[in-house]
């Protein structure tokens, strides 16, 4: 009797570590889970605490906040990506953003930045506006190249190095040419937004700003081999020489 009541005293101490083993496993599991989901990076903040959680700027449907905070939504992965790292790195400069950047591993801005390059965008219609010249021909003889050349007449961008600007809050684009003229943002290698922005009187900043906020920024799927047409190609960052853009007869926004 007295062997009986030791044997399941041992059983339920073993089946006890079992089962605490097992929670352990799963908690560390689940743990796992949370911080490599970059949906739950973006709802939670990942290591960053829920204070910094993306979502609290960006908004649940990553467009942002109308103002200082950009959209997220439909850019590219390969984009959101270079981002993070240069606010890790320093070579973009934000209070909150650096802070949060440095937080995360690489592994978790590379999962935070495909949740945002996935989730869906709806582009705005093009608007009834006449374009600045800026934006469709630049000024040559002041050496800024067109607008449109890089970011495209939409405002889509191209590919991971050129961002979109369209569906962006037009204080946030304007916000940015003055990090560009002070060198406060530097993610590109040639330095040829710091030429061109310091070019810029500071209401051709804001007109160009408010046109390309307002563009509908539809970005081509990079996987299409017809994503970027040729004349898209050409701009002074991708090291191609050619004619500047201009807006065909067909695509001219109307007054």
């Amino acid at each position: 009797m007295l062997w009986a009541k030791r044997w399941s005293v041992r059983a339920a101490v073993a089946a006890a570590a079992s089962l605490s083993f097992a929670c352990t496993e799963v908690e560390r599991t689940s743990t796992e889970r949370f911080t490599q989901t970059g949906e739950l990076i973006a709802l939670s903040g990942g290591h960053a605490g829920a204070v910094n959680a993306c979502i609290t700027c960006h908004g649940l449907d990553g467009l942002g906040d109308g103002a200082g905070s950009p959209r997220l939504a439909g850019l590219q992965i390969g984009y959101l990506d270079r981002q993070l790292q240069a606010y890790a790195d320093g070579r973009r400069q934000h209070p909150q953003m650096s802070w949060i950047a440095s937080q995360l591993t690489p592994q978790h801005r590379l999962a935070v930045s495909d949740y945002y390059a996935t989730m869906e965008y709806q582009p705005l219609p093009m608007p009834k506006l006449k374009p600045p010249a800026l934006y469709i021909e630049g000024a040559p003889e002041r050496g800024i190249p067109a607008c449109a050349s890089c970011h495209g007449i939409l405002g889509g961008g191209m590919g991971p190095a050129i961002p979109p600007l369209g569906g962006q809050p037009a204080s946030y684009l304007a916000e940015q040419m003055q990090q560009w003229v002070h060198g406060l943002r530097r993610t590109d290698p040639r330095d040829t937004m710091i030429a061109i922005s310091q070019r810029l009187a500071p209401a051709e900043i804001a007109a160009l700003s408010a046109y390309a906020a307002r563009l509908p920024g539809d970005l081509p799927s990079p996987e299409s081999p017809g994503a970027f047409p040729e004349e898209h190609r050409v701009g002074p960052r991708n090291g191609v020489s050619g004619p500047l853009l201009h807006v065909p007869e067909s695509g001219r926004a109307t007054e």
